[in-house]
């Protein structure tokens, strides 16, 4: 996937779904959908906001992991995509326990 592509096309639930199957990790899959039913929306709307809040939030730590994922990846789109969703489930779960 080209990351612009994987970043413009989110909103698309259909998109959104084959880009998390494409990822082939059916654990973050899992992880998104219960997140998603947790905050009443769909996976692909949570993959949707979980980009919008990794770039709102994520510090410079965040974002040179992120910059050093996709300078080793074959599939940078989903690379990235696969981080901001693990950044994302991570804070969402962190919030919830606080």
């Amino acid at each position: 996937m080209i990351l612009g592509e994987v970043l413009d096309r989110l909103g698309d639930e259909t998109f959104a779904a084959e880009a998390l199957v494409a990822m082939h990790d059916l654990s973050l899959m899992v992880a998104v959908e219960a997140a998603s039913e947790h905050f009443g929306e769909n996976a692909s709307a949570y993959a949707v906001g979980a980009v919008r809040r990794f770039t709102a939030f994520a510090d410079d730590e965040d974002w040179l992991a992120l910059m050093t994922a996709l300078e080793r990846a074959d599939d940078p789109g989903s690379a990235c995509l696969r981080r901001m969703l693990a950044w994302s489930l991570h804070h969402d779960n962190h919030c919830e326990r606080n």
